[in-house]
């Protein structure tokens, strides 16, 4: 019925003859005079109605008439059957392939600017120096190039992307409480306020009204045994000043924060001073109200975990490890309505890693240390789909490394850099891509 209807719609299109003065003239010139009335009308009639039955023919397809220049007709029935409206793109299996080595060798820090390229600065070179130095990653070419160095070297920072485009970099360095700010239009870094606490290893998470909240960590940057932190504090980026809020229920590095749906922090995980026990425990920040509370506890104790946002709201917490600290393979999932853990389903391997949320909601971990440290290191990888809570085994990386960055790209694919492989520093990268139709 469609392809009629389209049929008659270009039959409309076409500029048709006004036949009644041909007609009554060769009726009239066929009949004697004084009976041409009569006949006349028979005559109309006869020709009116080969003229609406060719149309209705025309119009199912039997026949075909001539098209004048710039009109499309509708392909008829049996073209529009035989051949589909597109042809479907080939099915691509998941696979990782090697794009642009960075400058330097390094283990830093990854931020996804509003441009679309991917800002990679400080972190530990090869032999475990602070590194000042930064560089970009631009996805339309496969290419790093370098930018301004940061005013610190510096590890164990944290990197913010604000909304206008800035970076905020805290922490790290050799004081632990300096933070800087880079300019993607200039490629130049420039001081901010200090922090009020000197702190490495923390969490920092931009809030819902663009300020940033930094959280916890570790009070040394130098050899002695770490102290961890329960305070807090808040950078405003219209002042450039920091502000102490509420300090947490517990002392804890090496944890995870999180933004929730709601605007709240979940802060889980992680472990107090130089010989306490990992913590299992969680609290959420109330931005409103400036204070934390206690919140369901995990199912296990974790350092150095890996926490994801899922689209629905809760909260993917998988892995654990450091320090030669056993690895997980089990994962679980906060619910911010009941603010409860539940189970979900086990990794294939036990590993610490970054976990990468995909445009399609399902999540990527990728390499990591089975045991800790560079004797387990990992070239396997495997994806989370919440709809069925499992996790299947995806292509392997090309090196397998650990301490790396990941970062989800605009097109889907997922930017892997850098790391530490068993035996020395990566400069290497590569991307991730998902495939289709899998």
């Amino acid at each position: 019925m469609t392809d009629l209807h389209a049929r008659f719609r270009t039959l409309d299109s076409l500029s048709a003859p006004n036949l009644w003065p041909d007609i009554e003239e060769r009726a009239l010139a066929m009949q004697p005079t004084h009976r041409r009335r009569p006949w006349v009308l028979i005559a109309a009639t006869l020709l009116l109605a080969l003229v609406i039955g060719g149309a209705a023919l025309v119009g199912s397809g039997m026949i075909e008439l001539p098209v004048p220049d710039g009109a499309s007709p509708a392909p008829s029935a049996a073209t529009s059957s035989s051949a589909p409206s597109s042809t479907p793109e080939q099915a691509r299996e998941p696979s990782w392939i090697a794009t642009g080595s960075m400058i330097a060798a390094r283990s830093g820090s990854a931020t996804l600017l509003l441009d679309g390229k991917v800002l990679v600065a400080g972190g530990t070179d090869s032999v475990g120096f602070q590194l000042g130095t930064a560089e970009l990653y631009d996805p339309s070419t496969g290419s790093w190039t370098a930018t301004g160095n940061m005013v610190e070297a510096r590890a164990g920072h944290t990197a913010t992307l604000l909304p206008d485009g800035t970076v905020l970099v805290t922490g790290g360095g050799n004081s632990g409480s300096s933070a800087e700010l880079y300019d993607p239009g200039s490629g130049t870094w420039a001081a901010t306020g200090s922090k009020i606490t000197p702190r490495w290893y923390h969490t920092a998470t931009l809030l819902l009204d663009g300020t940033v909240l930094v959280a916890g960590g570790s009070a040394v940057v130098g050899g002695d045994s770490p102290l961890a932190l329960a305070s807090a504090e808040v950078y405003d980026p219209g002042s450039r000043s920091w502000t102490a809020t509420g300090n947490m229920i517990e002392a804890r590095e090496a944890r995870t924060a999180t933004l929730l749906l709601n605007g709240n922090v979940l802060v889980a995980g992680g472990s107090g001073s130089a010989g306490s026990p990992l913590l299992e425990s969680a609290e959420l920040y109330d931005p409103n109200s400036r204070s934390w509370t206690a919140t369901g506890g995990m199912i296990d104790d974790r350092f150095g975990h890996a926490a994801t946002l899922l689209p629905d709201g809760k909260v993917l917490v998988v892995g654990s490890g450091g320090f030669g600290i056993g690895q997980l393979a089990s994962a679980e999932l906060y619910d911010p309505a009941s603010g409860s853990w539940i189970a979900t389903g086990s990794m294939i391997e036990p590993r610490s890693g970054p976990a990468t949320l995909l445009l399609d909601g399902r999540v990527l971990v990728a390499g990591g240390t089975t045991d800790g440290g560079t004797d387990g290191v990992l070239a396997s990888a495997e994806l989370y789909d919440p709809a069925s809570g499992s996790w299947t085994a995806t292509a392997t990386m090309i090196e397998a490394r650990i301490g790396h960055t990941a970062t989800l790209l605009r097109e889907g694919t997922v930017l892997i850099a850098g790391g530490y492989s068993s035996l020395e520093g990566l400069a290497s990268a590569e991307l991730y891509d998902p495939g289709s139709g899998t």
